[in-house]
């Protein structure tokens, strides 16, 4: 007899498909690239979905972009993350990674609020590689790492981390992040002669049957859309 599980729409055109419909609900998932990669277009795709479609209040975390930058970025692509705030569905969160360890030391509590009061069903972190970045040897990056993750399952959401993978090398990943997060999906961006090539990679998914290649994916005026039916070699 198979359970039935519960998948959340990651909301990028083409995507979906690959992975059974969507996330499995309340997962914690990975999306790692480098720079200029579309992470935070990605995960931003994500939380929009949740407000316009399924009706599911989100909130935004970032240790790194400032707000008013975010915002002014985001219009380009329809999205007016101004308006569902003054809505009450999404929450723009700016912490320093020192306040989010501090939060990991007392348990949760401001973050805890903000979902209470929203309803938040979905939740992003931009990016854990800042975070990350205050442990200094290994042992304590994966305590903080596993600590972040429990904290997570705690609040009862679906949680999409970005994560800076500058060599887009599997092995770069933070092995804490990767062992603990049930999804990982790699964006690339790789320069071809005088060209660059976008891809996008399923590269884990628990419970989930996923493909085995690599597809282009095109950023466009409604954000990430992916080209299933066109395999991308490096």
């Amino acid at each position: 007899m198979t359970n039935h599980v519960t998948r959340v729409p990651l909301g990028v055109p083409g995507l979906d498909p690959l992975i059974s419909g969507g996330v499995k609900k309340n997962s914690i998932n990975l999306v790692a690239g480098g720079a200029g990669a579309g992470k935070t277009i990605f995960a931003m795709q994500f939380l929009i979905t949740g407000i316009t479609q399924f009706n599911e209040p989100a909130i935004y975390m970032t240790f790194e972009e400032k707000k008013h930058r975010t915002y002014e970025d985001m219009l380009q692509f329809g999205w007016d993350l101004e308006k569902y705030e003054k809505e009450g569905k999404f929450v723009y969160l700016e912490y320093t990674p020192e306040q989010v360890k501090k939060i990991l030391v007392e348990g949760g509590g401001t973050i805890e609020a903000t979902i209470e009061k929203i309803k938040a069903k979905r939740i992003v972190i931009d990016s854990v590689t800042s975070f990350a970045l205050l442990y200094k040897d290994e042992l304590t990056k994966k305590e903080a790492s596993l600590a972040l993750f429990e904290l997570i399952n705690e609040w009862d959401m679906t949680a999409l981390l970005t994560s800076q993978d500058a060599s887009t090398e599997q092995d770069t990943i933070s092995a804490a992040l990767e062992f603990e997060a049930d999804g990982i999906i790699i964006l690339y961006h790789v320069k071809r002669g005088s060209t660059r090539k976008r891809a996008i990679e399923i590269l884990k998914m628990r419970g989930t049957k996923i493909p085995d290649k690599t597809f282009a994916f095109e950023i466009n005026e409604h954000g990430i859309v992916v080209h299933p039916e066109t395999v991308v070699e490096f």
